[in-house]
This record gives structure tokens, sequence and C-alpha cells, in this order.
């Protein structure tokens, strides 16, 4: 049974300078939390800590304490935390096929046949089934994208994060492809975190980081070595 993510409260620190706090939050299993902000505000540099994916010892880490239940994720590294990330985006493999990206992501337990079978039954789902044995630089940007959800989700995360994964679409693809995620999000009861600078992308809560954030970075953008802003 997925459990609810509780986050923090926490703090993003910049070179021992506060960047970002946020208040403690509870995300229910299928719940869509929305982190608003202008560029530069810590946005996608949140997310990252959430994942565990900031380098140790490096410039920005995020503290406090990050729990799926009552497991605590705060102290693991990312290979252990079971969060899925969405990026703007596809990240695919592009020597592999469609179906051999969705089969790279699943977990060790599903073996053999199942692999394929459930690879298959996914890209039925979002009609996708005749491409699974094309390559991915032959996908259009809203294949790809939608590739890209499948295998997040395949993969058997816990939590997922999305990242802006919207952004790169133009209008209509950007709305068929937000129903399709908040309705995967939704039917697999998996608590979930938003990036978005618009606010259509927001199914329901919206946390305005810009209010949260230092006086220091309100008015000058976080400047660092990493690109995660």
């Amino acid at each position: 049974m997925t459990q609810p993510l509780h986050l923090g409260p926490l703090t993003l620190v910049l070179r021992q300078q506060t960047l970002l706090q946020l208040p403690e939050r509870r995300i229910a299993p299928g719940e869509i939390l929305t982190l608003m902000g202008p560029s530069g505000c810590g946005k996608s540099s949140l997310l990252a800590g959430l994942a565990g994916v900031l380098p140790p010892g490096g410039p920005l880490q995020l503290d406090g304490e990050i729990r799926l239940g009552t497991r605590l994720l705060s102290t693991l590294p990312a290979y252990q935390r079971r969060i899925g990330m969405l990026f703007q985006e596809d990240l695919l493999f592009a020597h592999l096929s469609v179906v051999e990206n969705l089969m790279f992501g699943m977990p060790a337990h599903i073996k053999g046949a199942a692999r394929r079978e459930q690879a298959q039954q996914a890209l039925a789902r979002v009609g996708l089934a005749e491409l699974a044995d094309r390559h991915t630089g032959a996908l259009s940007g809203g294949q790809k994208a939608r590739v890209s959800l499948l295998r997040t989700l395949l993969a058997e995360p816990d939590a997922i994060l999305l990242d802006e994964p919207f952004a790169r679409l133009d209008k209509p693809l950007r709305a068929a492809f937000r129903a399709l995620v908040f309705e995967e999000i939704t039917n697999r009861a998996i608590p979930a975190i938003l990036v978005s600078h618009d606010e259509e992308d927001a199914p329901a809560t919206i946390l305005d980081l810009a209010a949260m954030a230092s006086p220091a970075t309100r008015y000058s953008p976080i400047s660092e070595d990493a690109p995660l802003v």
C-alpha cells in the first residue's frame, strides 16, 4: 500500500546561506502538490534534494526530514529512496527501442517474459503499442513524453517528482499529456510534487516558493556552479 510523503520542515542551503525554507507538509497517496515561483528561487534544487541527487558535501544541501510513511528517506542514497523523477527532457536511451527503454527501468523482481509483457501492456494503454520496437529517435515529442512517463511509472516508485514535464509541449499536446500524468498518479495512488510556472498545470494545492525564499534569493536568483534552480 502506498504511503503518504512527509516533508520537513526543510531548508535549502547554498554555502551555508539559507535560500528557501519549506514548512512541514503531508502529501497523501494520489495527491499532487504544485510548487511555483520565479526562475532561480530553488524549485529544481529542492526536487534534487528530495530525490537524494545533490552531491554530498557540495555547495547545495537540503536539511530536514523526508519520510514515506514511517520510513526515513533523508539519510538514504537516491537509489534506495524509491522516488521517481520526470523532467522536461525525455532522457530516453537513443540506442534502445521503446520497449527496451521501458524494460530497463523495471525493478529486478519482474523477470523474463513478464518484463516485456508489462511494457507492451503499458504502451497499449497510452496508444503506442505499434511503436514498441521503434528506436526513440524516430518518435515525436509527444510520443517521447508518454514513453518517459511510462518508464518512470514502471519502475514502481513510492513517490514521484515532476520537474516542469509539460513545459516543452505545445498547448493541445500539453493539456492531453497533463491529463494522462495526473490520471496515472491518481490511479496508482502515488504522492507527487510538481514544479511548474503555469497555474493551469496545478490540479489542486499550490505552494508559492517565492514567499518562502530568503530575502537575498527573493531579489537575486540563485547563482551556483550547478544548474539546478
